[in-house]
């Protein structure tokens, strides 16, 4: 929890959008995230071995950056995503989690998931909103689901119930 406080952005900057958390908390020389962001708000200070900080007030929530992470360290996250959509009564109170999936098969569109915690313990069930798939040789897909909006922070996998 301590090195999560240290990549949180602030409660000021969670009401505006969608903004990236990058949870990489070993020191490697990486930095794919840093050349994936169009904004410039993923910096590596110093020696590429230095952790990614993500300068919040130039991030725009785009998620390029997710799939670029060989680690599949960075999520995307949208606290408030159903108060500025369109969705149905049922979606109110919902947020909105974009992260990286790299098993078969993929989810589609509308299927419910099972939202997994870091440790892999089901949390809630999920709803996918989209599939997007990178034209990088990696094909890492970036899946987008609703949660409940307490869970935005917690869910990071899914599975696919059988």
């Amino acid at each position: 929890m301590e090195n999560l406080e240290k990549v949180m952005p602030s409660e000021e900057r969670l009401e505006l959008g969608a903004c990236v958390i990058v949870e990489c908390f070993e020191q490697i020389p990486c930095n794919p995230c840093v050349d994936a962001c169009p904004k410039g708000a993923i910096e590596i200070k110093g020696n590429i071995n230095n952790l990614p900080e993500v300068n919040f007030e130039k991030c725009t929530g785009c998620g390029l950056c997710i799939s670029s992470c060989p680690g599949l360290a960075i999520f995307m996250i949208d606290r408030n995503y159903s108060a500025r959509t369109t969705t149905t009564n049922n979606d109110h109170e919902f947020g909105l989690v974009m992260l990286p999936y790299e098993f078969l098969p993929l989810p589609k569109a509308d299927d419910i998931v099972e939202g997994l915690s870091r440790e892999g313990k089901k949390l809630c069930d999920a709803k996918v909103i989209r599939v997007l798939l990178t034209k990088k040789q990696d094909r890492t897909a970036i899946i987008s689901i609703l949660v409940p909006q307490k869970l935005v922070m917690e869910v990071r996998n899914i599975r696919i119930p059988e």
